[in-house]
């Protein structure tokens, strides 16, 4: 996780302008949400022209619990055919467990949404809601709070069928919010609950690369799938992770222009191993960077992924490889039920 940014304010943003008439009389869809932050402030927030992709898309880590409005940025998710997202959970974070408990909520608000708008928009855009899973998982920021309590309170969650993952969990040495000790001890309990729930375990690794990397050797890789979350590092690390048969996620990062060293690193990434995330509301991607990010935001990310990684090939090739990227998702996150949740599910 990375710090938050501010979203335009309403005043900021105008009012939004009608629709363009296209040729066939059909209205054009043109995403209002999608500005761009002024570089002056009073300036007015310009719209950008979304990515226009034509196969589906996976989010596969998103903190919907810390949205201002999780209905409305799944419907505008659905709007860019953004069909799974897998939802972070972090029982001692300032959220807690809401997640489980607001969900159906959501998804409710979220059809509410679609259904207004497609009375609006004449076949384009606002495709169905994205479907959602769960990911349980003690940061490694709150490390430090976790006790017998909590191990219980973890076991119970992943009892739940909606939970497709565990985390994210992990090692983060650059803020040390927890002492490290705490963070190492923490990270293996939960990758060994991991390997006993037969899920797999999502890792949140930040400058703590050569320990966490010894602790699920230790430990041992989930068979179920380790996800290497939010990838910012370099070409060299992602080597052992790869070898090591992980998953390797990619956020808004991947868009930044000085960091062409994590560019470098998806290159060296299986693709039947590839996927993408927008770790929301963090690191949202360029062009929109200083705006609050969101599932739908993983366009952005994906559309300069396959621009990288296949500079040359044309539109039908790109649109392959995200697609791979969805089912990677898919694979990975949205498996049926382990046999361990269903021996315990209530």
């Amino acid at each position: 996780m990375t710090d938050m940014a501010a979203s335009p304010s309403a005043e900021q943003q105008g009012e939004p302008e009608p629709a363009q008439e296209q040729e066939q009389g059909e209205p054009e869809f043109i995403d209002e949400y999608f500005r761009q932050k002024p570089k002056k402030h009073g300036r007015p927030w310009k719209v950008v022209d979304a990515p226009c992709l034509t196969t589906p898309v996976a989010d596969t880590h998103a903190h919907l619990d810390m949205l201002r409005n999780p209905g409305l940025a799944l419907a505008r998710a659905g709007a860019h055919d953004v069909r799974f997202v897998e939802a972070m959970v972090d029982p001692l974070g300032d959220d807690g467990t809401s997640t489980f408990d607001d969900l159906e909520e959501w998804q409710r608000a979220c059809q509410l949404y679609i259904r207004q708008m497609s009375t609006r928009i004449c076949g384009q855009g606002w495709h169905a809601a994205p479907h959602v899973r769960i990911a349980v998982g003690v940061h490694p920021h709150v490390a430090k709070g976790w006790d017998a309590d909590t191990a219980a309170q973890m076991e119970r969650l992943l009892h739940d069928e909606r939970v497709s993952a565990l985390g994210e969990v992990g090692l983060d040495y650059h803020y040390d919010h927890s002492p490290r000790d705490i963070q190492r001890s923490v990270f293996a309990e939960q990758v060994h609950l991991a390997h006993t729930a037969g899920l797999p375990i999502v890792l949140h690794v930040r400058e703590a690369f050569d320990d966490a990397f010894a602790i699920m050797e230790e430990a041992g890789f989930p068979d179920a799938g380790v996800l290497l979350h939010c990838y910012t590092s370099d070409a060299h690390e992602v080597c052992r992770w790869v070898e090591a048969g992980c998953y390797v996620a990619f956020g808004g990062a991947f868009t930044f222009k000085k960091l062409e060293g994590i560019r470098q690193a998806a290159e060296l990434v299986p693709l039947d191993r590839l996927l993408l995330e927008t770790d929301a509301p963090f690191m949202t991607p360029e062009p929109l960077r200083g705006t609050t990010c969101e599932p739908a935001h993983v366009i952005w990310t994906a559309q300069r992924l396959a621009e990288h990684l296949l500079p040359e090939a044309d539109a039908e090739q790109r649109e392959a490889l995200l697609a791979c990227t969805y089912r990677n998702a898919v694979g990975l996150l949205d498996r049926e039920p382990t046999a361990w949740q269903r021996a315990h599910h209530a």
